[in-house]
């Protein structure tokens, strides 16, 4: 007999404000110190409700980086879209595509706050194997997103050094998480957007030949 899926997983719209209350305070405070209550509390439900939904904090880490996937696998191919549509050289495709992200750090009021992956990850001794193997596999799916978009451009632009294409992937990865937490740190939302800019002009330099 199939599998019945778990009527828990079904995106309802109380699983959803459950989960955006969730990430916004887990965002703020860690995973760690934002408890059942308050979330239950925001969400106008009992503790039983948010049971309902999720048996424990595993498995609500486990939705959240799920959903973190999802939407940035959306951001992705809509910008990816956007830039093949104005110009066929994977570079400038590549290029376009950093600046059409640093607008989108622009447009979150107040900066963009941070990253659910990272809260998982500062705090992985919280979770099971399953949260930390959905956390590692929400990072692959980045690494080889543009991994094949660094292969396409080595390709057409031989780069100045010799790099691996799953290092760029990483370098971008990483160069936005740090620009985060900088921003963070230091008060300043641009921090997030001028790196991405810098990076973006590493890229061009790289790439763009002798």
């Amino acid at each position: 007999m199939p599998a019945t899926a778990d009527p828990r997983s079904a995106r309802t719209p109380t699983r959803e404000r459950i989960l955006a209350v969730a990430q916004d305070a887990i965002i703020v405070k860690g995973f760690d110190a934002t408890s059942v209550d308050e979330i239950a509390a925001a969400v106008e439900i009992s503790r039983a409700g948010f049971f309902y939904h999720f048996h424990d904090k595993n498995a609500l880490a486990r939705a959240l980086i799920e959903r973190q996937i999802v939407e940035e696998g959306e951001m992705l191919n809509e910008i990816t879209a956007r830039a093949s549509e104005l110009l066929d050289d994977p570079l400038q495709q590549m290029l376009i595509m950093m600046r059409l992200m640093a607008e989108r750090y622009v447009e979150v009021p107040g900066g963009y706050a941070g990253c659910i992956l990272a809260s998982a990850t500062y705090q992985d001794r919280l979770f099971d194997a399953e949260v930390k193997a959905a956390n590692r596999r929400a990072h692959l799916v980045w690494r080889e997103r543009f991994r094949a978009h660094f292969d396409c451009i080595a390709v057409a632009h031989p780069p100045r050094e010799a790099v691996d294409a799953g290092d760029m992937a990483d370098m971008l990865n990483a160069l936005i998480e740090g620009g985060m937490i900088l921003a963070r740190g230091m008060g300043d939302p641009q921090v997030l957007v001028r790196q991405v800019l810098l990076a973006q002009q590493l890229v061009k330099v790289l790439y763009s030949g002798p």
